[in-house]
């Protein structure tokens, strides 16, 4: 078959493409509104192929596509408009996962809250870690599944009709118009799942969220196997994995963490939160028939954390959110210690979330009452012993103090520790994250493996590469960007001195925590809380414009943290804490440094903001 034009624009833009979208787990931050994240990239794009122009200047001068490769970047962006335009789709129709299994579980969510039956045919067989009795029993999913001939074999359905198959190029999807959702597995790359029909349009934003809520996209490498096959029009070759590369990631997680036991990668950090609490409630439905699950959680904490939780809790109905109060007058501790005896008076099930240091004001608790508060033994009101907490630890700010080791403060807890692999594990170059527990976690751990497998979010070979890469020198750089945040934050105190740092002390440095972010509540005025609210949120997005105005190299205003280089800024409220409610939001600036930038240039801008206020 001869390839069209569009295929052939899109050979010349993979010779083309710029060295960022592939490496990189954001592109152009420079060039990034946040408003239009969504359609900006693909407008763009689309102009620049009806110009035939596929030079590398003018792809480099695309924004950011999305707003975090979780959702989308440029590769699977492009793919999705290939595969849409090729079929006659809207290209928002289209959509790729890193898993095979999650496509699914997207469109049962929401058939679920519709009540709104589904079949699911195939022909071949189903994937081997597809299991449906665990799906229906454990995410509260109904569906029937049925085995067919073809894809033109549809049997007459009021509902949802999904189509799995696996087909050997992408060129020939053939979709039956009795297709509701066809996905096309695509061996060790993931999946693809094109949306048919107008009246299943509303579907396209829920599955969305769902891919950045509990998976990612189809991985910047991937998509660029699976672009180069359907411009070729030939099938995808198998890939023999690369075990080395996962032993060594999973060896230096071992001797980062101070733990002997298993640990976990998945293709993202909330790809691993959403197995633990899978694999937790699990667990508890085997364990604890008929008993509450009881998911606390910061309402203010990082907000893919936050809306995750309390997407789990929506779907399955014995599970409920907790809210955690952790930050400002809040003690950790004391919130903990409240909630575990409310919840031990109703014989529930504790499973705690919580970030050490806490995000966004970089707070620890006291860990010695943190562990006594947890170790407590509390009685139901029956007087029984009530069940003991799950400490689900968020690591991402510090993943090198060691919590987990036989002699370390939560070894006798309940504790699984996790981290974003887009942050300090890969230096910004891959989003896989990690979990590991302690020796009281080995059967949960199972637990979680299980639900890892079952959604198809292990980490991908090109995600362990990248790990296995960066992971021996975490603890340097580390330290190196600590330092330079430390350096920082004591220019800004004497620059500014009427602004409030929320930033560690010495003495928790020297206990190993040595975050390098930190949040910056700046000095405002006005005659009433509205001004003076009013006038602050404006003098945050003076300073962080002029930050990344002066500095285009180096200062971004973006999420990210642990990156290899530059200074990234962001104000929670508006960034990660999207999805939090309003009250709980926070309106501050929040920096994180790497090892690498030019601090002097950042404290010579820093002063001419000072001195413009």
């Amino acid at each position: 078959m001869k390839a069209s034009k569009r295929l052939l624009y899109i050979k010349e833009v993979l010779q083309n493409m710029p060295e960022g979208w592939l490496n990189l787990t954001t592109h152009r931050l420079d060039i990034y509104n946040e408003k239009l994240a969504k359609t900006q990239f693909l407008d763009q794009f689309e102009t620049l192929f009806k110009n035939n122009n596929a030079t590398e200047s003018a792809l480099n001068e695309l924004p950011t596509a999305y707003d975090y490769i979780r959702l989308g970047h440029p590769l699977s962006c492009v793919l999705e408009w290939a595969i849409a335009n090729e079929k006659g789709l809207k290209s928002e129709s289209v959509i790729s996962f890193s898993s095979e299994t999650v496509p699914v579980l997207a469109i049962l969510r929401k058939n679920l809250f519709a009540n709104k039956k589904t079949q699911i045919l195939y022909t071949d067989a189903l994937p081997a870690f597809f299991d449906a009795e665990v799906i229906q029993r454990v995410y509260g999913y109904t569906f029937d599944l049925k085995k067919v001939e073809n894809s033109k074999d549809i049997p007459a359905f009021h509902g949802s009709t999904i189509f799995l198959s696996k087909q050997d190029t992408l060129d020939a999807l053939d979709i039956h118009p009795e297709i509701d959702f066809f996905i096309s597995l695509q061996n060790h790359l993931g999946s693809i799942l094109i949306i048919n029909g107008e009246e299943n349009e509303s579907y396209i934003s829920d599955i969305q969220h769902v891919r950045r809520r509990e998976t990612i996209a189809m991985t910047p490498d991937n998509s660029l196997t699976a672009l180069k096959s359907l411009v070729a029009q030939s099938s995808v070759a198998n890939k023999p994995k690369n075990e080395a590369n996962k032993t060594s990631v999973l060896n230096a997680i071992n001797k980062i963490t101070n733990t002997n036991t298993k640990p976990l990668v998945a293709s993202s950090g909330l790809s691993i939160q959403y197995a633990i609490l899978m694999g937790l409630v699990h667990d508890a439905l085997e364990n604890h028939k008929g008993k509450a699950i009881k998911i606390i959680v910061p309402p203010n904490c990082y907000g893919g954390t936050n809306d995750q939780a309390r997407r789990v809790a929506a779907c399955i109905d014995n599970v409920e959110i907790v809210d955690l109060l952790v930050d400002g007058d809040n003690d950790m501790v004391q919130s903990i210690d409240s909630i575990l005896m409310q919840i031990a008076a109703e014989d529930a099930i504790p499973y705690i979330i919580a970030e050490i240091p806490t995000n966004p004001r970089v707070e620890v608790p006291d860990l010695i009452q943190l562990k006594e508060a947890l170790t407590k033994e509390r009685k139901t009101a029956t007087g029984e012993i009530a069940i003991d907490p799950v400490f689900i630890l968020d690591q991402t700010f510090c993943p090198n103090v060691h919590f987990l080791g036989e002699d370390d403060i939560l070894a006798t807890v309940r504790t699984i520790s996790f981290a974003s692999g887009s942050k300090f594990p890969s230096g910004g170059k891959c989003t896989a994250g990690y979990c590991v527990g302690n020796e009281k976690t080995i059967a949960l751990m199972e637990k979680i493996e299980m639900h890892l497998t079952l959604c198809d979010n292990e980490a991908t070979d090109f995600q362990y590469e990248i790990l296995a890469k960066q992971m021996p020198s975490m603890n340097q750089r580390i330290t190196d960007a600590y330092k330079n945040t430390r350096e920082f934050v004591h220019f800004i105190h004497e620059a500014l001195p009427g602004s409030k740092i929320n930033f560690v002390s010495s003495e928790l440095a020297e206990q190993g925590f040595t975050p390098s972010v930190f949040s910056l509540d700046l000095p405002t005025k006005g005659n009433t809380d509205e001004e003076r609210e009013t006038y602050k949120r404006a003098l945050n997005l003076r300073l962080i414009n002029l930050m990344i105005t002066e500095i285009p190299d180096e200062s971004k205003f973006c999420v990210s943290y642990g990156q290899l280089k530059g200074c990234y800024w962001t104000i929670p409220a508006t960034s990660t804490q999207g999805t939090t409610k309003e009250g709980d939001k926070d309106y501050i600036v929040r920096a994180s440094l790497s090892p690498n930038l030019d601090l002097e240039l950042h404290k010579k801008v820093f002063l001419k903001f000072v001195e413009s206020i």
